[in-house]
């Protein structure tokens, strides 16, 4: 089972959002190919989903800023803007995003007490979303994973799936990902290279499906 993760490509990480990702919303175009021509047999995508009074929110720490280091659950956590509350326009998928396609929408971020850059889990390690029993059940055995952040949310759910959906395959689609601090996107990179994921471009995954196609045509005649 083949399935596409699509990592919080919403208003709140693209240009005019409140915690936009610098050209967030170029994964856009890359994301509807790969949905509409990487011969997926699932499409997840995830979305944060924060409660006004999230934790992770600078406004709920009096005295501090936006990106400051502060703490939460008892781990170093930074501060963002307010973003991605829950039923705002700002959580919303982006509006050329191709939301047909998409099979099952996994939300996360709702416990005001931590913060969930994974599509599969908490901060903490203490709570599951359920992705991750809901690609079981499915029988995904290999993942292509993109969206945004690369250095917090696509980094993490990358890491995360290899560790919680047995036997997977990961590659990320690095064209269609964009993150917020190039140190940090080079480090989560090879974050994600050392833990097993496999980096290519969405070039290489349409190459992929055609030459399969070919070769599976060539057997059947």
């Amino acid at each position: 089972m083949k399935c596409l993760l699509l990592v919080d490509i919403q208003n709140g990480f693209c240009s005019g959002g409140n915690l936009a990702v610098p050209d967030g919303e170029a994964v856009v175009v890359v994301a509807n190919r790969l949905m509409a021509e990487g011969g997926y047999d699932l499409v997840v995508a995830s979305q944060d989903w924060h409660p006004a009074d999230h934790g992770s929110f600078a406004s709920q720490h009096p005295g501090r800023h936006p990106f400051d280091m502060g703490t939460l659950h008892g781990k170093p956590q930074m501060l963002w803007p307010d973003h991605c509350v829950q039923g705002t326009a700002d959580a919303d998928f982006h509006p050329a995003l191709d939301r047909a396609r998409i099979d099952h929408v996994q939300r996360k971020g709702e416990n005001r007490n931590i913060d969930s850059y994974s599509a599969f889990r908490d901060n903490g390690h203490e709570a599951l979303t359920g992705l991750s029993r809901y690609m079981i059940d499915a029988g995904v055995d290999r993942l292509d994973i993109c969206g945004l952040a690369t250095d917090y949310c696509v980094r993490d759910s990358v890491i995360d799936a290899l560790l919680l959906v047995p036997g997977v395959t990961v590659r990320v689609v690095i064209d269609a990902c964009r993150g917020i601090d190039p140190a940090g996107v080079t480090a989560a990179i090879a974050e994600m290279s050392d833990a097993g994921a496999r980096i290519v471009t969405s070039g290489e995954v349409l190459q992929g499906v055609k030459d399969a196609a070919i070769s599976a045509h060539r057997s059947s005649r």
